[in-house]
């Protein structure tokens, strides 16, 4: 089946610093209380000052991802950091600020301290007029009026959509409800990880259990967040399989703040049922970065990279006719029927006993939540036809609704990739040092090899210039769409994963150009000096088994290169 990809096309002004002077835009911002400024649009950014109430900055930028704003120095419109824009209260149109990624140095205008400042907060949050909340974690009585969330739903720090989210409840979650705007259709709820032990749900999102009218009326209007603190980075280094860990540059970490920043930008967020991961290793440096690592997601075809890698290991010779046309016919244009004939050979003949086979493999290489446990489904009436228990896994196999006989993390099919890398062209890695003898350099050349050929001109291979080598394997079911792959460019080779969820349907334009930008974001970062202008938009073209006779007649060969 061929599908045809919708493009997004944004229109970015991106500011061009430190060449570009700043100047007047004719939007400012003014502190709602008090807001610290930062380097780069994250709450564990550098601080670089704070802004108090009283005083309105030019707003000089904006970020396409994600609600930040630049601020400028006030006299020079130089810039002085980011800040979080429900902090502030902007006047003016911010639809004609021009979208900026600048990152801000400390000192970069003169009004913006060289030494982090020491944080003065309130004792308290501003006294509340008559029915407010108190400013401290309350104590929920016996009796309290219980609403439990109908569905996946935001709670705010104030009675509005313009409050920030303060966090996420799911379908069922129980609450004790402590008071009811007397001017907005909200509901106050007791939220102890709220800095004021309160939070906000919009009428109609709570089953409600009593009768609200007989608890407090809050009038209180304007609701103000304390100043941010810092959240753990959720960006973090990734070893696994033994390998020694690798200190991660200060670029390198700030390409995957980037990179987190643009999916969760793109709605993908952790907190809710629609999210996203990634897995990122340098192949030069060794470094590794991962986000959502965590969370078990279907396996996909993507998986599939482990059952050619599993069959490897099984062969003693090179692929015969019938099974490099098995492997190109799985590899290349993704035929689950191919794949199981894969499973077949692994098992002696069973299916299932080659997916517990792959299973064990990967065990044994060290990627413990990852598995497969019966063939690819053809017919959609087809049960397994023995009970197979799945692993015990520490991975969060709820939230994102994984194959219950198919699962993956991003990071562990990130490292079996990089192991197929380190034995086909440095003859090392965990594949021979796990499984002595029973891997070479020419087949894990032949995996990567047979990898490269699959060819679907989106996802990934989007993201790179016409005629990049891109060894991978994507995959798409209805709610998760993914791929996984090494590209080689020239400057440097990286492993790179990307697997986004959204319950029931993932929609091909949004899943498309958004791993799309992900993948030309990064292959601008290793060729700086000759950059991806924009994502190419190519139509998903059919495989052609005819056309890949070359392909199968290299898998057969003992001397193989490639």
């Amino acid at each position: 089946m061929m599908f045809k990809r919708f493009v997004l096309i944004v229109g970015l002004l991106t500011l061009l610093l430190p060449a570009l002077v700043f100047g007047q835009t004719g939007v400012f911002a003014e502190a709602v209380g008090q807001a610290n400024l930062r380097a780069t649009t994250d709450t564990t950014a550098e601080l670089l000052g704070q802004i108090l109430n009283g005083t309105r900055y030019p707003v000089i930028g904006r970020s396409q991802f994600y609600p930040w704003l630049l601020l400028g120095d006030t006299t020079t419109f130089q810039p002085i950091g980011w800040v979080f824009a429900d902090l502030v209260t902007v006047y003016g149109d911010l639809n004609t600020v021009p979208f900026s990624t600048l990152v801000v140095e400390r000192g970069a205008a003169n009004n913006v301290p060289n030494a982090t400042p020491t944080l003065t907060l309130p004792a308290s949050l501003p006294t509340p007029t008559s029915g407010a909340a108190p400013t401290a974690a309350p104590t929920v009585p016996p009796n309290a009026l219980i609403g439990i969330a109908q569905g996946e739903i935001n709670i705010r720090f104030g009675p509005g959509v313009d409050y920030p989210r303060i966090g996420i409840a799911r379908a069922g979650e129980q609450f004790a409800v402590t008071g009811y705007h007397t001017q907005y259709p909200w509901i106050q709820i007791n939220y102890p990880s709220s800095p004021n032990g309160y939070g906000w749900v919009s009428n109609g999102l709570l089953e409600i259990q009593g009768d609200i009218f007989t608890l407090p009326a809050i009038v209180q209007t304007r609701f103000i967040l304390p100043a941010m603190t810092a959240t753990p980075q959720v960006v973090q280094p990734s070893t696994l399989l033994g390998a020694t860990p690798v200190a991660i540059s200060p670029q390198f970490q700030a390409l995957g703040n980037q990179l987190w920043t643009m999916i969760l930008g793109a709605g993908f967020d952790p907190e809710t049922s629609t999210l996203g991961a990634l897995f990122l290793m340098d192949l030069q440096t060794g470094e590794a970065i991962t986000f959502g690592n965590d969370i078990a997601f279907s396996g996909m075809s993507i998986n599939k990279i482990a059952i050619l890698a599993d069959l490897y290991r099984t062969l003693d010779v090179p692929p015969n006719n019938e099974q490099a046309y098995t492997i190109v016919s799985a590899m290349m244009c993704s035929e689950n029927t191919s794949t199981n004939d894969m499973l077949a050979i692994i098992g002696n003949g069973d299916e299932i006993q080659g997916a517990a086979h792959v299973t064990e493999f990967m065990q044994q290489l060290g990627l413990e939540r990852s598995f497969i446990l019966a063939p690819y489904v053809i017919d959609p009436n087809y049960v397994t036809p023995v009970a197979i228990a799945a692993p015990v896994t520490n991975a969060d196999q709820t939230s994102a609704q994984p194959d219950s006989y198919n699962q993956m993390t991003v990071d562990e099919i990130g490292w079996l990739l990089n192991s197929i890398y380190q034995c086909a062209y440095n003859d090392g890695g965990p594949l021979m040092t796990t499984f002595p003898g029973q891997f070479d350099a020419r087949e894990c050349q032949q995996m990567l090899y047979v990898m490269s050929g699959n060819r679907i001109g989106a996802l990934i291979e989007a993201g790179v210039p016409e005629g990049t080598r891109v060894a991978h394997k994507h995959g798409w079911i209805n709610d998760t769409h993914g791929d996984a792959g090494i590209v080689f460019t020239p400057g440097g080779d990286y492993v790179l994963v990307v697997t986004l969820h959204i319950p029931t349907w993932v929609d091909f334009s949004i899943s498309f150009p958004l791993i799309g930008e992900v993948s030309r974001t990064v292959y601008n970062y290793f060729n700086p000096a000759a950059p991806l202008a924009a994502i190419r938009d190519e139509e998903v073209p059919n495989c052609d088994m005819s056309a890949n006779g070359s392909v199968i007649s290299d898998l057969m060969s003992y001397t193989f290169e490639g």
